[in-house]
This record gives structure tokens, sequence and C-alpha cells, in this order.
């Protein structure tokens, strides 16, 4: 049936007939989706001739097809057909347009953009008959606007809209409209067509380098100012404002080696600030040429070189002259005067210059400092007179120098402050002393003796090597008591001549330097019973060498509490005496269980015990009081093997000779245990077990019936620990079944497996 279809109406579709209308009177009647199921009443069929008709038009996009179903029968109800599936499809008519996904489309592209960059891809739909040409598309554009030039094409099956040359210049035109169009039926002259408008936004690149409006500047600036503004400079730069394509750094190539500029930007006005940061120096430089770059944040996106393309400027920066007062320049100064020169002597002093004029004239000088007094400047001059005696050795000089601190001021008050360093020339005016007053002889070591060292405060030129020399004292024999040995230069080692007593003695030593000036220094020789030095300074009296102890608080600590110590373990041990006296030593009952028993090879079990007549096992039993010895290992000896049994844990054991004597085990109620050890040979432990091992066997092997026994020769699973009961089977080691009276006291889980091995 045709789409949309102009009749006339009731519109005959097609006539349905059956093979038995030849036979019966047939009514034919239809149903389904169109005649009783909307929409109703589109179709019906005549009852006599089966001639089907439509009512009215139909829209396929809104039914594509109905599925009907014809009925045939005769007039008592009789079907003699089944029913008649009929398929009506809608024959689709070109009556919808295509239409734009968007009313308008955006897209955003790069300038400079290469030719056949995708800018973006349009789409639309038809609601007629797919993979028909009512629903074949084609795009196109129709309009550009600015027209010229031509930069866009679209694919006209995909929609794909691509960039048809490399002119994109966002700072020309930033900005495009393109007024495009899609048409179906292939796009021929008589398809429905829809048109919509896409706009194109030309995104910014940083093809465009900032340029200094002005190539050269110029400012100005006093010296010994700091953080001040002194240039603005400005630049131009076509890219994006605001954007990283826009902002710009700069940067000080040349002409700023001692950083006293430094140039940043303003963010508001893209403006390079440059900024004085350390002061200069009108004296040393009048002018100051600088070399400036700009660049933006952004990297250039051109492929050139970058040094070649960035923008330069110049900037000549004078510096203004300041009346800035008297400079102490050196600020320290230094002058040589000789330590015994007499009071009075003048020396050149202390200079400070006028950094305009480089004169001294008219600047007057004054002490700020001076520790010991030594010396007065002249107010006008600087000139330095000395007022005291000068001391290289004094106190308070370090390195010879001695110094003091000068103001200079001119006439309107401004000031600097310098350093005057007076370099002390020594002179010999000292002779070597020695420092240590007293010292000690230890008589008692093997090469009694005392090492002296003697010190000059002098420069090395005036001190060692210095002679060492007794002084003799009128009325006195001490050059033949004492004798000095020289050890180097600075010491001498000192040992007395005759068997002297314990006792301090007082020498007089004469140490002269290189020159010959020397000085006497009197020494305290303490002659002790010691061995080190520290020794002699602990007693009383050195004479005697046998003086008085002192003992200090630790020592005397040290010794309460050993006399304690000595009376607790007195005390220990009276009580211990008493207490073993009284109470006599008992084993417990269960000591048997608590030995351990070393052995090296397995030995028939350790609950049992053997007898000498015929090897006959008594069961040992468990009560605490009656039983307690146990079977040990069997021991090689020569060579032979041979089982021990071990009876309580005393230390001694006894040997079992005898053959035929039957041993017993005793009870552990006394206070002695022994120990049994019974001994056979490998060869005779062997021929009392092998036929009774292989009868065991024999009769595992077989039931009442000549059949293997259910329990022989059964795998067994380890399932982490062993069981209590221990082996159930006929080959137990019990040998008679009234031995089994421990199966009545197991646990419960247990007594079920009990009764599977008791005959009954």
């Amino acid at each position: 049936m045709q789409e949309n279809s102009l009749g006339p109406f009731p519109l005959f579709l097609q006539q349905i007939q059956s093979d038995t209308a030849q036979n019966y009177t047939i009514f034919y009647s239809i149903r389904g989706p169109g005649v009783d199921r909307e929409p109703k009443n589109l179709f019906y069929v005549e009852r006599d001739t089966g001639n089907l008709f439509c009512t009215r038009p139909v829209d396929r996009e809104e039914y594509e097809s109905f599925e009907l179903i014809a009925f045939a029968t005769t007039p008592d109800g009789y079907t003699p057909e089944l029913p008649l599936p009929l398929v009506i499809r809608i024959e689709d008519e070109n009556d919808n347009y295509p239409i734009f996904t968007e009313k308008t489309y955006v897209f955003t592209i790069s300038e400079n953009c290469r030719v056949g960059s995708t800018v973006g891809q349009v789409c639309a739909t038809d609601k007629d008959e797919p993979d028909t040409m009512h629903t074949r598309l084609k795009y196109s554009i129709i309009e550009q606007l600015p027209a010229y030039p031509t930069l866009f094409s679209m694919h006209p099956t995909t929609g794909v809209i691509t960039t048809s040359s490399s002119q994109l210049d966002r700072e020309l035109i930033d900005k495009y409209q393109l007024k495009i169009k899609v048409q179906d039926m292939d796009g021929q002259y008589f398809g429905l067509q829809t048109t919509s408008i896409c706009i194109i936004n030309i995104d910014d690149v940083n093809d465009n380098l900032p340029t200094f409006t002005r190539t050269s500047y110029v400012a100005s600036v006093e010296e010994n100012t700091v953080d001040v503004e002194i240039l603005r400079v400005t630049v131009e730069d076509k890219d994006l404002m605001n954007t990283a394509n826009w902002r710009a750094n700069y940067t000080i190539l040349k002409g700023n080696e001692n950083e006293n500029f430094k140039i940043v930007t303003d963010p508001k006005t893209n403006e390079g600030i440059l900024c004085v940061v350390k002061p200069l120096n009108y004296e040393e430089r009048q002018q100051v040429d600088l070399q400036i770059v700009v660049v933006n944040e952004a990297p250039y996106s051109k492929e050139a070189s970058l040094r070649s393309t960035m923008s330069t400027a110049t900037v000549t920066v004078n510096v203004k002259n300041q009346d800035e007062g008297p400079e102490c320049s050196p600020r320290v100064q230094t002058i040589e005067i000789k330590e015994n020169v007499p009071v009075g002597t003048e020396n050149k002093g202390y200079k400070a210059y006028d950094p305009e004029t480089r004169s001294s004239s008219g600047i007057r000088y004054r002490r700020l400092s001076d520790p010991k007094d030594w010396v007065r400047i002249n107010e006008n001059t600087g000139i330095v007179t000395i007022s005291k005696n000068l001391d290289r050795e004094a106190e308070m000089i370090r390195g010879g120098i001695y110094n003091i601190t000068i103001l200079a001021s001119d006439k309107d008050g401004r000031t600097c402050t310098g350093t005057l360093g007076i370099i002390l020339e020594d002179v010999n005016d000292n002779g070597p002393s020695i420092p240590k007053h007293t010292v000690v002889i230890c008589k008692t070591v093997l090469s009694p003796s005392a090492d002296i060292v003697a010190i000059d405060p002098d420069e090395p030129i005036n001190g060692p090597p210095f002679d060492f020399r007794l002084e003799n004292i009128p009325d006195s024999d001490i050059e033949r008591t004492w004798r000095l040995t020289k050890i180097n230069d600075t010491a001498a080692r000192l040992f007395y001549e005759k068997d002297l007593p314990f006792g301090t003695y007082r020498i007089s030593v004469r140490v002269a330097d290189r020159h010959g000036r020397s000085l006497i220094t009197p020494l305290n020789v303490l002659l002790c019973d010691c061995v080190t030095e520290n020794d002699c300074t602990l007693r009383t009296d050195a004479r005697t060498g046998g003086g008085d102890v002192r003992l200090g608080k630790w020592a005397i600590l040290a010794i309460l509490l050993g006399i304690a110590l000595l009376f607790c373990i007195l005390f220990t041990l009276v009580c211990g005496g008493t207490g073993a006296a009284k109470q006599p030593k008992v084993f417990p009952d269960d000591l048997a269980q608590q030995n351990l028993i070393v052995s090296n090879t397995e030995a028939p079990g350790d609950d049992k015990i053997c007898s000498t007549d015929g090897f006959t096992t008594h069961t040992v039993g468990s009560s605490a009081q009656g039983v307690c010895g146990t079977m040990g290992s069997g021991v090689k000896n020569g060579g032979q093997e041979s089982i021990e049994m071990v009876k309580g844990g005393h230390q001694t054991l006894e040997s079992c000779r005898g053959t035929g004597h039957h041993h017993t085990l005793d009870s552990c109620r006394g206070g002695h245990v022994e120990v049994d050890t019974c001994r056979y040979t490998y060869s005779e432990w062997h021929n009392f077990t092998q036929p009774r091992l292989g009868e065991k066997v024999q009769l595992c092997n077989q039931d009442d019936k000549h059949k293997h026994a259910q329990d022989y020769v059964l795998t067994y699973n380890y399932e982490g620990k062993g069981s209590v009961a221990g082996s159930i089977g006929c080959c137990s080691e019990r040998q008679e079944e009234d031995g089994l009276e421990f199966l009545d006291h197991l646990e419960p889980k247990f007594r079920t497996l009990a009764e599977a091995c008791i005959k009954r």
C-alpha cells in the first residue's frame, strides 16, 4: 500500500479467496491491528467476496506494516481452512525533510593550523525509510562569512568540516560563520533540504612575540638609594590579551653584573618595572647601560630561532651624586710600632676621605674605643701619639695587634667609622719562665726524675732554644744534690744525686733564651713514695711515705657493704644447715616419670621390664606408689646389642650378672632408689622375639575361615596426632583377651571402636 495515498477511499487492496468456496459457502473476515485494534476500522473485508479495502491514508513513519489474519468459515461456523496471515507493507514516500541535530554548531580551531585539519562534524536525521534514496543525505557549505578567502570545506557524506587553507589568523579574523545545507535523494535538485548555521572560533596561539614600543630608554637614580622604581617599559603583543601568549617576561641580559637592578612584570598593564635593589656609588660609576629582552610566558609556536626574534631595548641609567659625608676607606687600616718605643712617640694614624674631592682636609677624628688607653689621636690629622708603654704580651692582645676604633666626621656632622690596627713589633723583653712551680719525683720508680718545661711569651725569634741551669744559693749544696739534663729546646729533666729522704725541697732554676735573656723560677720539688704524681698528692706526709690515708665517702660505703654481705652469707649457712637436719629428704612418687633416659637405639617398649629367665614380660601399672621402673634403651657395648633396664633416678647402677636370677621392681616409697641394668646379647634377644613375631603375623594373616583378617595390612591416614588407645588390631602387644580392660576407661568416642575388638 502506498503511503499517504490520495484514494479514492475505500481503496481496494487485494482479494482473499479460499479453494473450499467450490464446495461450501464461505464467509470471509479479518482481525488484527487496523481492524479490531488501533488504528481501528482502517481495513475491512467484504464477507462474501473477500475483497480487502483501506478506508483512509496511512503514514509510514507511524505504521510501517500491518500484520492481519484472514478467516474463511461456513455459515454454520465450520472452518474448512487454517487462518491466513496477511502482511500489508506501507510503501515509503519522501515526505520528511532531513533535520540537523543542532540548530547552531560551534567549533574551535587553532590559528595557523595545517591544511586538512578537522574543525568538526555536523549530523542530520531523516524519518523516511532507511537505506533508500529518501534517506541518502548530502552535506554542503552554502555560504561563508566573511566570504574571502575560502578556508573551509565539508565532506558530502560524513558532514566533517576541514580547513582548506593555512591562512587562519586570529589577529585578522577570530570568528567565521558557515551556512550549511543537507539534502536527501543524494542531493538531487528534487530532494528535500534543510539548512543550519555553523560558527567556527579561531583559537589563539603564540605566533606574535612582544615588541618594545621604544628601543632605548633613559633613567636616573641617586646613589646609595635602594628598593626604588626608576623606569617602566612597555611592549606590544597582538596575541589574545591576559593569556600566556600575551603576558611578558623581562630579563636583563647585560649591564647587571653587580646585581644592582631587577625588572618585574606588572600583571595588569604588562609593563616592565625596573628597580634598584643594591645601592650604586657615584664615585665608582656615574652611568650604567643595561640591555633588556622580553618574551612571552608561553613558548613561541613558529619554527624560528627564538634568540634572533626576541625584542630588545637599551636602558641608560645615570647615577646622581649625593653629598654623603666622609668615607672611611679602607675601613680597617694598620700601622706598625715597636712595643718598647718611648711614651710620646708619634706615628701616622687613620685617614678618611671626602668621596667627592678625594681629600682629607676638613675631616676631624676621635677615638671611640681604646681598651688600654695606650694612644692619643690628633683631632685634625689623625696622627697617633703613644701615651703609655706598649706591651705586646698584654692580656687583651691577640696575634700582636692592638685595635682601636676611630670616628671621622666632616663639617656638616656626617660621620664614618673605621678601625686602626696597631701591629706591635716584638722586642726581647721577656725571659723564659717555668709555669709549673711544683714538681713531683716518685722515688720508688725505676728512674726517678721530673720533667721541666719552659715558655717564652716573645716571638719565636726571641725564644727557644732555652738553656736550663740550677741557681746556687749561698750556704747550700744544690749542685751536688740535684742535676739537670736537657731534653729538647724547651724542656729539661731534674734528677737527685744523693739518697734523700721523702719530703719537700726548694730549688731555683734559671732559664735563658737564645739571646741570653734569662729568668729565675723557684720550684718546689716533692720527693714521694709513689708510682704516679697523683699518688703523691693524696698523702698527707710525703716525707715518710707511710702517712695516713684519707678515704672518700665511696670507699667507706664499699667497706660497709662488704661487711653486710659477709653477715648475710653467714646467716644463710647457719639457717640452711639447721633446716636440713630437721627435715629428711623425700623423693616424690612419680620420680620415675620425671627422669630423662638417653637412648641411642630402639629397644623393647618403655612400658615393659625384662627378666633373665625366658625374657618374661610384666605389665607395669600406673599406680602412683607401686611401680616406678621403666625399660631403658638398648646400648651397644663392645660391638653387641644389649638391653638396659633402668629403675628410678638414683646415681648408682647395678649390673645383673647372674643367669636365671629374676629381677623385680622395687617400690619408690623410700628415699633410696636403685637402678638395675639387665644386659643381653643381640643373638639372645633375636632368638626370643623372632618365633613369637612370626606367630603373631600368622595369626593376623588368617581368620577362622582361613581368609585374610579384616584389619590385616590396612592403610591409615595420619590426622595430626596419634590415638590414645594405641593399637587395637590383632597384632596388639596384648597377649590375652582379658588384657583389654583399659578399653572400658576410654573416652566415649572410642568405646564403639573398642567393642569391635572384643569377641562376644
